[in-house]
């Protein structure tokens, strides 16, 4: 009775635990924390999302069960949405699916497709739900090499050729989160192409999808033609709506993998809140100029950002999509890792960021910053980074690169 359970056994200690720990005790202790940690939007929900949550509540008929599908009016708005934003047509009864934020429709998904020994293959580093919806679901993971220079088809078709048994399904994620990498529709027509030729099922989060800057929307894998034979897509509402806490997202794509969702969540849930999922509708349908201003604010912290860390000698690479800056870890820095330098930061600079190896091996080196300060506090951080950087001997750009050789 004293061994731990089968399913945590196969769950590491959750390594952003202990940055959080440290954050909540130097906030108690009355610190002025930066928290370029977590990816948790700050702007408010739109005013008229809001008001259309209000209305439904105050219909008691809204308040009993719902569908673990999903009401069909969010349905055919999700539909609409994939029409205007992809040129793509979905059957709002066949080929879509509410979830209760994507991170829950991934995992459950997982636990629908995968059966114990089955091989999935996931980037890493990648969103930790990636890998570890699978990992629960008894699945054997196979990781492919991500971020900066790799290639990720060349690491498919290797992980394809030497995997026994064949993978069941590939996991995508473009914006990526942590790393912000993009593609374009010609690298999605190879992942297609040879998922079909393979019978592989492909399941993408493309929750970033209107985060984008510089006027380069990113593309729907389902924009591919045969897509809809092997592919599934995720897609949330909590950041392109700025709607976090609301939890509510869909699922869009091949029937089988909709039907094989859909059957799962009727035995766990009764679907989303009525009145957030009527609310949610309102949000797909009604003007979008508030996705447009957000997606502003993101582009100008962003360039915020990416200028104020510069000058601290600290090198960030201006992100093309998400929320998220994916930062090497300044030079003098490296050999202590990721986890100890997010903890040195937020000790000597009040500046939470996440550490790279929390999103996979592949991702130490690195850290996530998160766009979810004002440009004022982001300017701040980088104040105390500056500082923090001078008491380790590193005055700027120069003495980094100096420091490096």
């Amino acid at each position: 009775m004293d061994g731990e359970f089968h399913r945590i056994r196969r769950l590491p200690p959750y390594l952003f635990a202990e940055v959080n720990e440290m954050k909540a005790a130097a906030r108690a202790a009355g610190e002025d924390i930066i928290d370029l940690g977590m990816g948790n939007p700050d702007m408010p929900t739109p005013p008229h999302i809001v008001n259309k949550l209000t209305e439904a509540v105050q219909d008691p008929r809204t308040h009993r069960y719902s569908s673990s599908r999903g009401i069909p009016g969010l349905r055919r708005a999700i539909a609409a949405y994939y029409d205007r934003r992809f040129n793509v047509p979905i059957d709002p009864n066949r080929e879509a699916i509410v979830t209760l934020g994507s991170k829950e429709g991934l995992a459950n998904l997982a636990q629908a497709i995968t059966a114990p020994g089955d091989v999935v293959l996931c980037p890493n580093p990648s969103y930790p739900i990636h890998s570890f919806g699978f990992i629960i679901a008894g699945a054997s993971l196979r990781h492919l090499p991500g971020g900066a220079g790799a290639d990720l088809m060349r690491s498919l078709e290797r992980a394809v050729r030497h995997s026994i048994p064949k993978p069941v399904a590939v996991i995508l994620c473009y914006p990526a989160n942590p790393t912000a990498e993009v593609v374009d529709l010609d690298f999605y027509r190879e992942v297609v192409a040879f998922c079909r030729k393979h019978e592989i099922f492909v399941v993408s989060d493309l929750a970033y999808a209107e985060i984008y800057f510089d006027n380069k929307p990113p593309p729907s894998i389902l924009e591919v033609e045969g897509a809809r034979d092997i592919a599934v897509e995720f897609t949330s509402m909590s950041k392109t709506y700025s709607m976090p806490g609301w939890r509510i997202g869909f699922a869009c794509g091949n029937e089988r993998l909709i039907g094989a969702l859909a059957r799962m969540k009727s035995y766990l849930d009764y679907g989303a809140f009525t009145p957030i999922q009527v609310a949610a509708t309102a949000a797909l349908n009604g003007p979008q100029d508030c996705v447009d201003e957000a997606r502003a604010v993101y582009q100008r912290r962003r360039d915020v950002l990416v200028s104020a860390f510069d000058q601290t000698g600290w090198d960030v690479p201006p992100p093309e999509a998400t929320m998220f800056a994916w930062a090497p870890v300044p030079a003098p820095f490296q050999e202590a890792g990721s986890l100890e330098f997010a903890k040195l930061l937020l000790r000597e600079a009040n500046v939470a960021v996440s550490p790279g190896v929390g999103f996979g091996e592949y991702g130490e080196g690195y850290v996530r910053i998160a766009l979810v300060e004002n440009e004022q506090r982001i300017r701040q951080a980088a104040r105390n980074i500056k500082r923090f950087m001078r008491a380790h001997g590193v005055n700027g750009p120069a003495s980094v690169e100096a420091l490096a050789s």
